[in-house]
């Protein structure tokens, strides 16, 4: 039996685990914060790609307890990712638990659990803690670029809810 000397060997399978977790400040309600993730219209309007991308799925959100949450998109001419969620823990006004997986185009890049976690803070504001434990996989993803973008997600968040009166 001979070796085609053309073929290229099977790229190895790799997995890196990490865990990050991001605080924000907001000067309104907890219910508003919380409402800014849970009300379908207002999550549509900051949880989007930046600016240069577009959208190649509308956004989806069945926000309750096994529910799903998907939107798809990306820079023009470049892969498409896909962001697929379920609501596995929702406490009103006080926890979020999802998980997920990333796509880009047809190719799993990552697998997440995250936690959205909404406390009272000062003068009546709200302290959201999000923890994300994640998967990423064979190489396509890391950490560091995931932590950016959902910080940049959060400054969106953040930018909605100061455009927003307070209840």
């Amino acid at each position: 039996m001979s070796l085609n000397p053309q073929a290229q060997a099977p790229k190895p399978h790799t997995v890196t685990h990490a865990t990050f977790v991001i605080e924000r400040q907001f000067d309104c309600s907890r219910e508003r914060a919380f409402a800014a993730l849970a009300d379908p219209v207002v999550k549509r309007r900051w949880f989007v790609g930046p600016g240069a991308w577009d959208t190649a799925t509308p956004h989806e959100l069945d926000f309750r307890e096994g529910g799903h949450e998907r939107v798809a998109g990306g820079p023009p001419g470049g892969p498409i990712h896909h962001y697929d969620a379920t609501y596995v823990e929702i406490v009103p006004n006080e926890r979020i638990v999802t998980t997920y997986q990333m796509h880009m185009d047809t190719t799993r890049i990552s697998v997440s659990l995250a936690t959205f976690e909404f406390k009272a803070g000062a003068n009546g504001g709200t302290v959201m803690t999000y923890t994300e434990h994640g998967a990423y996989l064979d190489g396509w993803d890391y950490p560091a670029q995931r932590e950016e973008g959902t910080k940049q997600l959060f400054n969106q968040l953040e930018a909605e809810l100061a455009a927003e009166p307070a209840i």
